[in-house]
């Protein structure tokens, strides 16, 4: 790779904060290399790719049900530290409509067989913990935060196997099923709370007929939004309302976009794709990221869930999350033919290098599954265990800040919405680099060290540079608070 270089006239003002194994919690640390040859990282303001959308988590019931156990101190803590000024500042979320893998129970909002006018809709069910736990993080988020709203499948009885998982929607439901998107906004309306966009079904493809799920393919996907959900959310004033396909794996996510934006009738209700990382611990699949973007390079492409799942997380066990011994399903369930997108990985390497990854290959925005999870990786009603960044004992009143909480917020804190990724040169294969420019002018960098000793480089933008050490086994997010004189 060859670097452009340009005469360094003075030091770029920096603020550098850290995770790592050694123990660093988004700490601020001292700009300073230790070393000769320091490695080169080049920022380019001017070659300029997507805007973001933000990052986050997921209200779940599992979640908000835990919230709902624990001491008011405690509550209040988690909830500033992922809304709060001073915490992670999320800034996209999402949430399930109906029930999902992470309720205590099988629910919709539209019990009654039969209802084609939804006249018995209601979200009663949400009001003692979902809605109160987004209401809450509504009151400390300064900036706000846009909410996506998912179905994991429609009420049994509109379905062709009259159950909560697998089967199909009967296409005698079709309006009433759209017309239950917009009851479910309105609802929340209500309640004070905004919808922002919703994907039309979580997992298509389905999860092995395990828990909530509703099968399309990609062309009745297309067609239900195209006919139905479409029309029915413009014809209620709700053309706002940001409507999302496909919301599963990304290596079937080329036979998805070809099939959204065929056109200009199938792609005419689409605001963007969504799309979760199951499908591999470590390929980001950054061809078919490119693929969909090149397919509707003005529309949204979204990271709606990750988290390590088919796993018990390790309560107050920090080398646990930075060790390759923390795989999930994939290292002991996945087909032979698919072990190879599975091998033995580090979660905090996860998470940093796919978020990096996506932004490097135009996704906009990226959510985490559950905010909080109990010692077992629940409460889950399919007992599918998960780990989240935040784990609590209810019964102690006890919270542990994983370190994954702390690799999402180099990302959710500094990155904010409407910065637009920015271009870079990197001489050094090894580091991970993303880089964008927030809308008040601040550059935020974010490098990824999975090397076993620390690592020099220099950070230049313009005529300016730092030099900077990034620690063994860590992650940085380092913020240029000014614009130097940036003329080569």
């Amino acid at each position: 790779m060859v670097l452009v270089s340009c005469k360094k006239e003075e030091a770029l003002p920096v603020e550098v904060y850290e995770t790592s194994a050694a123990g660093n919690k988004l700490q601020l640390v001292k700009a300073s290399a230790k070393g000769e040859n320091p490695s080169t990282i080049v920022l380019y303001p001017d070659n300029t790719f997507q805007s973001i959308t933000g990052f986050g988590g997921s209200f779940t019931e599992a979640s908000a049900f835990l919230l709902n156990q624990l001491g008011e101190e405690n509550r209040k803590k988690i909830i500033d530290a992922y809304f709060g000024p001073d915490g992670a500042k999320y800034s996209l979320t999402r949430t399930h409509i109906n029930s999902c893998d992470f309720s205590l129970s099988n629910y919709s909002y539209a019990p009654k067989p039969g209802d084609m006018e939804l006249q018995h809709f209601t979200i009663e069910e949400d009001k003692d913990d979902i809605i109160p736990f987004i209401k809450e993080a509504m009151a400390v988020s300064e900036e706000g935060f846009k909410i996506i709203s998912s179905p994991w499948t429609a009420p049994p009885w509109m379905k062709d196997n009259n159950d909560y998982v697998g089967g199909k929607l009967l296409p005698k439901y079709y309006d009433t099923w759209a017309l239950f998107f917009s009851k479910y906004i309105d609802a929340y309306k209500t309640e004070g709370i905004d919808i922002w966009g919703v994907t039309v079904e979580n997992e298509p493809l389905g999860n092995g007929n395990n828990w909530e799920s509703m099968h399309y393919s990609p062309e009745e996907m297309t067609l239900f939004v195209q006919n139905h959900l479409g029309p029915i959310l413009e014809a209620e004033d709700k053309h706002h309302i940001k409507i999302l396909g496909y919301d599963q794996n990304r290596e079937h996510l080329k036979e998805w976009v070809d099939a959204m934006f065929k056109n200009g009738e199938t792609s005419k209700y689409y605001s963007g794709t969504a799309i979760h990382w199951y499908a591999s611990t470590y390929d980001v699949f950054p061809e078919a990221l490119q693929y969909a973007h090149a397919k509707a390079p003005d529309k949204h492409l979204i990271q709606s869930e990750a988290c390590v799942d088919a796993e018990v997380p390790k309560w107050k066990d920090d080398q646990w999350y930075w060790s390759k011994e923390a795989t999930d399903w994939g290292w002991d369930w996945a087909p032979e033919e698919d072990k190879k997108y599975h091998p033995k990985y580090v979660p905090v390497y996860r998470y940093a290098r796919d978020i990096i990854g996506c932004l490097n290959n135009w996704v906009d925005g990226w959510v985490d599954w559950n905010m909080v999870l109990d010692k077992q990786g629940g409460p889950n009603w399919f007992k599918n265990w998960c780990v989240a960044p935040v784990i609590v004992d209810p019964e102690k009143d006890e919270v542990y800040f994983t370190p994954l909480y702390y690799t999402l917020a180099h990302f959710s804190k500094f990155i904010r919405p409407g910065a637009t990724r920015i271009g870079f040169e990197n001489s050094d294969d090894a580091l991970w680099v993303t880089a964008a420019q927030n809308p008040n002018g601040s550059f935020a960098v974010v490098v990824l060290n999975m090397d076993e000793a620390p690592k020099n480089y220099e950070l230049v933008l313009g005529r300016s540079s730092k030099e900077i050490t990034i620690s063994a086994k860590a992650l940085q997010t380092i913020i240029v608070n000014n614009q130097p004189h940036q003329t080569h």
